[in-house]
């Protein structure tokens, strides 16, 4: 054994417990909505600290969001937190949402402002009667009932802010507004994300950060969304899909190892808390996460 990998143990076997949230998105079909429930079911025993459930761009998916937070709380012991965007809606339809969500028992909420109605690229026009951007967004929540709230941040800036300075500014905004911690935009370069911490606490900001974790299944179709939404791919990490093409077993092992590799490399850092980007699949986020120690056996040692 390397002295590495036994450094990289011991740390994981003394540092605090190793906690998860996961994402998901509302399923379009029948098809799709009962593979939902059994990545949930597979997903559970591993004792995650929410599951957040997305919303679709301009709310296109507002209606599915709902019924898949509802399901949540009624059939799984799981805890949702349900998106809800600025895009698309006035603040009365928004309060509206925000008012059946609280009624229903959800107590937890992603704020976001949403990509443009055109697309991610096209211009943000901010809607007149709605809420114009994520920290509108916190502000009005927090006034309608007492949220937990979620917000984005975004390690390689906001592929709209200006720079730096403009990026750090907007996420204060939403913390003063009353958010409750910050979950990251995926990114692969840890290094990137340690600045960003620190451009974070510099700024005054003291709310956990949560780094965001995206388990790669298609390396293309990771490479065509990164690049609308800002997020890098190190040459290194190209290198270890190629020839692959043709072989998704062997990509599944490739995608579970990178994705544990990243998150060891963070926890090595401190950190113990990540936000799994499931993409509606169980296989790499369950493997990742047992790996890390969590599930069952993990809570009954706790217990002891």
């Amino acid at each position: 054994m390397t002295q590495e990998f036994l450094t990289r143990r011991s740390r994981l076997a003394s540092s605090s417990p190793i906690t998860a949230s996961f994402e998901f998105f509302p399923p379009k079909s029948d098809k799709m909505a009962e593979n939902l429930w059994s990545v949930a079911e597979r997903l559970q025993p591993l004792g995650p600290s929410f599951v957040s459930v997305t919303y679709g761009a301009g709310g296109t998916t507002r209606e599915t969001t709902h019924k898949t937070v509802a399901r949540f709380l009624k059939e799984t012991d799981l805890r949702p937190a349900a998106h809800l965007t600025c895009v698309g809606a006035s603040k009365a339809e928004v309060d509206e949402v925000i008012r059946d969500y609280w009624d229903l028992g959800v107590r937890s909420l992603v704020a976001l402002r949403g990509d443009p109605l055109n697309g991610i690229g096209a211009l943000y026009e901010p809607q007149a009667d709605g809420y114009a951007y994520a920290s509108d967004l916190v502000a009005g929540i927090k006034n309608i009932a007492d949220f937990d709230i979620s917000v984005s941040g975004y390690p390689e800036r906001h592929p709209e802010s200006a720079d730096w300075q403009s990026e750090i500014d907007n996420l204060k905004r939403k913390v003063d507004a009353g958010a409750n911690r910050v979950i990251t935009q995926y990114f692969f370069d840890n290094d990137m994300f340690e600045d960003y911490l620190e451009r974070v606490a510099k700024a005054g900001i003291s709310i956990p950060v949560i780094p965001g974790i995206l388990p790669i299944h298609n390396f293309e179709q990771t490479m065509t969304f990164s690049a609308k939404c800002g997020t890098s791919i190190p040459d290194w990490l190209a290198r270890r899909f190629a020839g692959l093409h043709n072989d998704p077993e062997t990509r599944k092992l490739v995608g579970a190892g990178i994705a544990y590799e990243q998150v060891m490399d963070l926890v090595d850092r401190g950190i113990s808390d990540f936000h799994f980007y499931t993409m509606n699949r169980a296989d790499l986020t369950y493997a990742i996460c047992h790996m890390l120690g969590m599930g069952p056996q993990a809570r009954e040692k706790k217990a002891a």
